[in-house]
């Protein structure tokens, strides 16, 4: 209960920045710089979390690769807007990619875990 907790609240701060400067609620509608902000804070909070839950030698539950998979969803759905009209999707890539690569090194430490 307590990741969740955790996990929420970072999805809390980030849905509440969204709110009070961007003024929406729905974040596939932002511009470019707008919605890469929003992402960045989403991203790096809940991996700030990750990293600490894994430094106090929590396991990381089921719930959290369900936070994990919806970020990513997010971050595609947002990547294929932008393809559709022909806006420069670079810096998401990136961003995606890197996504990419923690999550993988988080399930094989949770793999390795598992088979401990």
């Amino acid at each position: 209960m307590k990741k969740l907790i955790i996990h929420s609240l970072l999805v809390v701060i980030s849905l509440v920045w969204l709110m009070a400067v961007p003024q929406t609620f729905n974040p596939i509608i932002l511009k470019g710089p707008d919605f890469l902000r929003f992402y960045l804070i989403l991203v790096l909070g809940f991996y700030v979390s990750l990293f600490m839950l894994n430094s106090l030698k929590e396991t990381i539950s089921g719930t959290t690769f369900y936070f994990v998979g919806l970020i990513f969803l997010l971050g595609i759905i947002k990547l294929i807007r932008g393809l559709m009209l022909g806006k420069p999707v670079g810096f998401l890539v990136m961003i995606l990619i890197a996504e990419c690569i923690v999550t993988l090194i988080f399930i094989s430490s949770h793999v390795n875990e598992k088979i401990r």
